[in-house]
């Protein structure tokens, strides 16, 4: 099994001073399954004041015998290694953490505390040595979610594991195994013992992984969903109309559909859903307000869900009202905003995510975005025009503009207020005459610019 350089000079440093150790968890489970793993967890015998000792660079965080220790790995998953102490747990007043931790003698105590069998192997470098005391291997071969020994007590411990066990079965594929699965079902509830932050990390990995949908239905079928984002739970079996071939629950796109419940109006083909993104905006908020999300993210996704329906035909919605829309919901999340409206094109049953007026309207809104090219871009103004060359407000001044700014655009190095104060009194040596023509040049050179820019836009988006 490969194994970082890191983790074995640890391993063999413990085994040297003549203490066991092990590797652990979810990086044993990750490579018996070929996956790199992301995180590495070694346990051992030594307790936290020897392995504080052996390992000068590292540091302890808390009481559950875990040290982290420091190395010059250049990876930033190997820069901090967790070592921690054999040990068994007694009772979990707060369904979260243990309230008296002993160290154990062997590493099948250790494991025996675990979570699921899948995560309650460990490896023994030096010969390869798997100790899996509960079979997780075998559960691996099966695809199945197992808790350690009795299901209700490792969730009774750890009430987030119960998330944990959805969240393993979506990332990895595999099934809950059913005394597990009963036990998620019916000790849902104490999902009201763990913080809310803890429960949002959970369910932002269960979103993130490539099965979000069947993350969410496991949540909904073990009666965790409504312990977490309740308001989903009211879109399903609610029929759509005849442009959705899904009902709401199937079709969402986690919140951007969240108001229709409560805003349908009538059944079957032609029922309606007026305002739903102004409810589900209002909605979304709180749900993720109740989650302690960061405001930031928040008004993101708020904003997303508000404006998702955003409507847009092709010589009927003027620049203006891009330009209107792209204040409201901001120009960096304009990109998401398209890929919102072609996931939801998607899961309406439309055969292009992508038709070319959504592309044309990327085209606009790229187009509008984009910096103007005129002469507020110069360090210089048409007041410090009249005073270098001691004249009135008149169309000198704008000619002369126009002039600077066709050059910096050839060299936009040169938009410095010294060289442009210098070309300046260059410039008051040409007659009225030559400065129209020069001004004339400079505004044929910007409009090509113009021009260009655009095509290069128009070439992005595949528009005409």
């Amino acid at each position: 099994m490969s194994i970082p350089i890191e983790v074995r000079k640890i391993v063999s440093i413990l085994e040297n001073k003549g203490f066991q150790a092990f590797v652990v968890g979810g990086c044993v489970r990750d490579l018996l399954l070929g996956v790199e793993p992301n995180d590495w967890d070694i346990a051992t015998n030594a307790n936290p004041k020897e392995l504080e000792k052996i390992f000068p660079k590292s540091f302890n965080v808390n009481k559950f015998g875990t040290v982290t220790v420091l190395t010059s790995s250049k990876k930033e998953n190997l820069k901090e290694i967790e070592i921690t102490t054999f040990r068994t747990e007694e009772k979990y007043t707060d369904k979260r953490h243990p309230d008296k931790v002993k160290w154990a003698k062997t590493i099948k105590e250790d494991l025996s505390r675990r979570d699921f069998t899948v995560n309650a192997i460990a490896l023994k470098i030096k010969n390869d040595e798997i100790i899996d005391p509960f079979e997780g291997q075998k559960d691996l071969k099966d695809k199945l979610i197992r808790a350690v020994g009795k299901p209700e007590e490792r969730f009774q411990e750890d009430s987030l594991r119960l998330m944990r066990a959805v969240r393993f079965a979506t990332s990895l594929s595999f099934n809950i195994e059913e005394k597990t699965l009963s036990a998620v079902r019916k000790n849902a509830g104490l999902l009201k013992f763990i913080s809310k932050e803890r429960i949002r990390d959970e369910f932002i990995k269960i979103v993130m992984s490539d099965d979000p949908s069947k993350g969410i239905e496991l949540l909904r079928e073990t009666e965790l969903l409504k312990h977490i984002v309740p308001e989903l739970i009211e879109g399903y079996q609610v029929g759509q109309n005849k442009h959705h071939i899904y009902e709401v629950y199937e079709h969402s796109i986690i919140f951007h559909d969240s108001g229709k419940p409560r805003v349908k109006e009538g059944q079957g083909a032609d029922s309606t859903f007026y305002n739903h993104e102004i409810v589900g905006a209002k909605m979304t908020a709180k749900i993720l307000e109740n989650l302690k999300f960061p405001k930031k993210d928040i008004e993101k996704i708020v904003k997303l869900v508000r404006y998702h329906l955003f409507y847009y035909n092709i010589g009927e919605v003027q620049e203006s009202s891009v330009r209107r829309l792209l204040a409201r919901v901001g120009a960096e999340n304009f990109e998401e905003l398209v890929q919102l409206r072609m996931c939801d094109r998607i899961g309406s049953g439309c055969p292009k995510a992508m038709p070319y007026k959504l592309r044309h309207f990327q085209f606009v809104a790229e187009k509008v975005a984009l910096d103007p090219i005129n002469a507020t871009a110069l360090k210089i103004g048409g007041d410090d025009i009249m005073k270098v060359l001691k004249i009135e407000p008149g169309p000198k001044v704008g000619k002369i503009l126009d002039i600077l700014l066709g050059e910096i655009l050839d060299e936009p190095k040169n938009n410095k207020k010294v060289y442009l104060n210098k070309r300046l009194k260059e410039l008051s040596k040409f007659d009225d005459k030559k400065i129209e023509q020069m001004a004339k040049i400079a505004k044929s050179r910007k409009e090509e610019i113009v021009t260009k820019r655009e095509e290069m836009t128009k070439k992005k988006y595949w528009v005409s």
